[in-house]
């Protein structure tokens, strides 16, 4: 730490260096904890570039996170942390071309917000709003629409501040292939500093749910289940052979609330949180807490509306996540949807054959329910991101096997169930989420199934980060990046041990405490050499966003600032006390019997 406050000291106070060294990060679920050495909050791009050079001059790694809601190692470093919750301004608004042009910190729902403000609202979510724009795009982030695909899809441009610590304009225009990149980044290419965001008009929503057995799903697949509306999301009971089907439209009907119920709150919540963790002791209960719980707030009868209302768009299809939770989703074709719900009930209802899964379902009991969504990229004019994972000839499906973790506790079935699933999954060719848990599967999968496109996307990742700034154990677990030493500044997971609460797990990388250091004498580009994308020199006597539509090359010289250490700099660090309630209960809603559980599942 002296040898940092070295170099630190050596720069400019005018461009601050906003640092912490005493702080905890911890997953949205609470599944991994990590503590940074420095976690660092930026206010302006000069003060991003700041970050960047310095770490390059201490040879440290950089993880940007916002609210952490991957529930893997993702976010997790002993390095340098990097939150851009204060870089978070919106930067214009053309209300013409329907954008919004922001700084990337900025979280959905204050984009959102904004942009209702002027008439318009983003046309694709997720279940929830909690996230920051540029996590988003960079984990390809989508909901469930045959009309839409990824949330990268509405990005027109954006601007990436590279390992050199230069900010490139990206666009369909410029720096083309930069920008499929960065279009799902996984937070390896640099630190996105500016998107531009094509919006909708504002509008609401009707939404209905009904209670429907299994079979009319499969039978109504390939005809009206994902088309009748613009919006349908199926959440699948595996026990009960039934599925809650979710839809919605856009209207011009006055908002109307849900109904309440006394099951529908607190005591609907409370009473399924705690059947959950008795099931961790008595798994076999599974199949009995799956025809209660649902039962009580949806009915005991399939065929008859459970639930709906009328909602503004941006609220509507946010949802209740409930509890700290694993998620393992995968993305397949459309068409391939019977067939993989088939066999995965077969494994899981012990019929027999097991659905030709190759694992032992004794005693095996899972959580419920297993979420079901869908999208379309094939029909989209943008680039297409070079880690996709949907399908570029038709509708990609989604299958989502989620388990809780009542009060933090692990289910016992998550490793034999995670097995068997992601089997099913490579043996009918697909392909994982990058922001869920998938754990059996091997890099060279990943290789096979990206083919031409992620060496595409390594080829110009290297070009970006040539040392691996950017890079960590998530990284080579999944793409076998960094393998032999391949990045000098990549970071490696030196092991993991049992941590609080619950059964959350303290993360471990490695820190090159003993490399070196450099200067600039010692091979960083030099402003005469030519960078590895088209750039065009900013002013530097001009702010880093002054203009918002400025997305040129900030000055490249290094700036100086003082070092804020713990006692000086408090950091608003995100995962305080008075968020960790909201975090499990993702877009939550208050009515007069507590917590709104089960309005929309």
């Amino acid at each position: 730490m002296d040898r940092i406050q070295q170099e630190i000291a050596k720069t400019e106070p005018s461009v601050p260096f906003r640092a912490s060294t005493h702080h905890t990060h911890y997953t949205w679920a609470k599944t991994f904890q990590c503590h940074p050495e420095l976690y660092i909050t930026p206010h302006t791009l000069e003060e991003v570039q700041k970050v960047v050079n310095l770490a390059r001059k201490c040879r440290r790694r950089i993880v940007v996170v916002g609210c952490g809601h991957s529930p893997s190692i993702l976010t997790c470093t002993s390095s340098w942390m990097v939150n851009l919750d204060h870089y978070n301004r919106v930067l214009k608004v053309d209300t013409e071309k329907k954008t919004l042009l922001v700084e990337a910190g900025i979280r959905l729902r204050q984009l959102n917000d904004e942009a209702n403000r002027n008439g318009l609202t983003m046309s694709n979510l997720g279940s929830i709003d909690e996230q920051s724009i540029a996590g988003a795009i960079a984990t390809a982030t989508h909901g469930s629409a045959l009309k839409h695909g990824l949330m990268s899809e509405s990005v027109r441009s954006l601007r990436i501040v590279c390992a050199d610590g230069q900010a490139v304009r990206c666009s369909a225009e410029e720096n083309a292939q930069l920008f499929r990149a960065a279009l799902v980044s996984l937070g390896a290419l640099g630190i996105i500093v500016e998107v531009e965001f094509e919006m909708r008009s504002a509008c609401n929503i009707e939404w209905a749910q009904t209670l429907e057995p299994l079979s009319k799903i499969l039978a109504t697949w390939n005809t009206t289940l994902w088309t009748e509306k613009e919006y349908t999301r199926v959440w699948w009971m595996p026990y009960m052979k039934r599925a809650i089907v979710w839809s919605a439209e856009t209207t011009s009907e006055p908002l109307r609330a849900p109904e309440e119920s006394f099951y529908g709150g607190s005591v609907g919540f409370y009473t399924y949180h705690n059947l959950l963790w008795l099931s961790n002791y008595v798994p076999s209960i599974l199949p009995w807490v799956e025809w209660f719980v649902f039962g009580m707030q949806y009915g005991f009868r399939t065929g008859q509306q459970t639930a709906g209302a009328v909602e503004p768009l941006r609220t509507g299809l946010l949802m209740n996540c409930l509890y700290s939770q694993f998620v393992n989703e995968w993305a397949l074709p459309l068409s391939q949807g019977p067939e993989a719900i088939t066999r995965l009930s077969a494994f899981l209802n012990h019929e027999r054959g097991g659905g030709g899964i190759p694992f032992s379902n004794k005693g095996l009991y899972v959580h419920c329910p297993i979420e079901v969504r869908v999208s379309d990229t094939s029909r989209s004019h943008t680039p297409r991101p070079y880690l996709d994972n949907t399908y570029a000839d038709g509708p990609t499906l989604y299958l989502n096997a989620t388990l809780y973790r009542p009060y933090l506790c692990d289910p016992p079935c998550k490793d034999r169930y995670y097995e068997a699933f992601e089997w099913l999954m490579r043996d009918m060719n697909a392909k994982p989420h990058y922001a869920k848990n998938w754990q059996f599967t091997s890099a060279t999968y990943m290789k096979n199934a990206f083919g031409e496109d992620l060496r595409e996307w390594k080829r110009v990742r290297d070009e970006a980060d040539p040392e691996g700034m950017f890079v960590g154990e998530w990284h080579r677990q999944a793409f076998g990046l960094g393998q032999s030493e391949e990045y000098a500044l990549a970071e490696s997971e030196v092991g993991r041990k049992g941590a609080k609460p619950g059964d959350c797990q303290a993360w471990h990388g490695d820190l090159p405490a003993s490399t070196p250091m450099i200067t600039a004498s010692d091979g960083v580009v030099a402003s005469e050499e030519k960078p590895p994308f088209a750039l065009r020199v900013h002013s530097p006597t001009a702010s880093a966003s002054s203009s918002g539509e400025s997305f040129d090359m900030m000055h490249g010289s290094e700036t100086k600032s003082m070092f804020l250490n713990g006692s000086e700099y408090d950091g608003d660090e995100a995962g305080s006390a008075a968020t960790v309630d909201r975090r499990f209960h993702g877009s939550a809603k208050e009515g007069i019997m507590g917590t709104s559980v089960f309005d929309k599942m």
